[in-house]
């Protein structure tokens, strides 16, 4: 049995990420979706299924895309649908339809079947189950948006810090804690003195060499991810992805990881991609000054959120420079490189360059010159596959 995530219709419209990466690459709560899967099966997926400019994506432990048929016996899951991370394991042979919240999330396949069927995301998963079998009920979160994870991430972070990392243990001594609630420290991650961690509305969990500066105050539910570091500032019910860098005051904010928020500046209800940077006193806006709901541009046009709080969703490889502001439900295409002195529209296109409405384009050699740079920081190369892959994306950047 082996199992393969697919991306539909709607998760290949979950802009500004869709663009570089697939559903199951985005962290929702303190794990990317595909890892959940993954325990919950207990085994490593074998590949996704999504846009054709995704063909050559390439990431750490992440598989490729399938490109010829699935075999009988493959299970099926919509890369949309969210599952618990703690719970019995899925793997039983006996069963072939998973659901979370009466609707099919996963599907053992009775027949091989052709990538070529499921290319446009137009097939659904009730079109593909067929024969008998044992249906089990999958506890977990639907995205029918992708600013669900935000929707969500309270209720997931305050799950995954308790389910994640087993070999976590209570806080050091030196530490001061506040509230009932469990904080949990890997005994590899270095916290110094003066940290304050706050558990007063839920867990708390640093992960495995991650780093907790001074004068950092740790809001529950919150996580920090593996080598990150926090350098300082109020982190309130945060999701911080492996190998990121933040500081100052962040809020109900998932960093998918490798991305740096180093210095001064609000933002919250937001998610930024892997390999962003935000420059020095970088702010989003996450409430109108009207207190209504928020809306946000898609590739279907522009829709109502329905919620009260929204910030930015920051594209892979995207970069602010000093200064700027971002209004509230801003999108930020992947790879964007803005500066300048005016606050950016609301929609800024995957590959822009300078300051907008007038954009220029940012060159792919030169883009892909700046992402090796910058990926060589963290001990990355960039490697042929991912350079396909970028180059790839900006021939098929969309415009707002």
């Amino acid at each position: 049995m082996g199992i393969v995530l697919y991306d539909d219709r709607a998760a290949r419209k979950f802009e500004p990420f869709a663009l570089t990466r697939p559903a199951g690459e985005l962290r929702a709560g303190g794990e990317l979706i595909r890892r959940r899967w993954e325990r919950r099966f207990g085994i490593r997926a074998d590949g996704f299924i999504a846009g054709p400019h995704l063909a050559s994506f390439e990431e750490f432990d992440a598989p490729g895309a399938v490109a010829s048929t699935l075999a009988a016996g493959t299970v099926l899951i919509n890369s949309r649908c969210v599952p618990l991370l703690d719970g019995p394991p899925f793997g039983d042979a006996g069963s072939t339809r998973w659901t979370c919240d009466g609707r099919l999330a996963a599907v053992r396949l009775t027949d091989p079947i052709p990538v070529a069927r499921l290319s446009d995301g137009g097939a659904t998963l009730d079109s593909l189950a067929t024969g008998g079998g044992r249906t089990i009920e999958v506890e977990g979160w639907w995205l029918e948006d992708v600013w669900d994870l935000t929707r969500h991430l309270l209720a997931m972070l305050s799950a995954d810090a308790l389910a994640l990392d087993p070999t976590a243990a209570p806080p050091p001594a030196h530490l001061t804690v506040i509230g009932r609630h469990p904080v949990r420290v890997d005994p590899s991650a270095t916290l110094e003195p003066l940290v304050v961690a706050d558990a007063t509305a839920g867990p708390i969990l640093i992960r495995a060499g991650a780093i907790v500066q001074a004068f950092t105050r740790l809001v529950g539910p919150c996580i920090i991810g593996e080598k990150a570091t926090v350098s300082g500032g109020r982190i309130a019910a945060c999701s911080v992805g492996e190998r990121s860098k933040v500081n100052g005051e962040m809020s109900s904010t998932i960093l998918i990881g490798h991305a740096n928020k180093g210095h001064d500046g609000f933002v919250g209800h937001s998610i930024i991609g892997r390999w962003a940077n935000l420059g020095a006193g970088t702010i989003t806006s996450n409430l109108k000054n009207s207190y209504g709901n928020i809306s946000i541009w898609t590739p279907d046009g522009v829709r109502n959120t329905g919620l009260l709080f929204l910030g930015s969703l920051i594209g892979d490889h995207a970069k602010t420079g000093i200064g700027t502001r971002l209004t509230t439900g801003a999108v930020v295409g992947a790879g964007a490189n803005l500066f300048g002195t005016a606050m950016p529209p609301k929609v800024v296109p995957p590959f822009a360059w300078g300051e907008g409405p007038a954009w220029e384009t940012f060159a792919v050699e030169k883009f892909i010159e700046v992402a090796e740079r910058v990926m060589a920081r963290r001990e990355v190369a960039l490697s042929a596959d991912q350079r396909a892959l970028l180059a790839a994306a900006h021939a098929a950047r969309w415009s707002a």
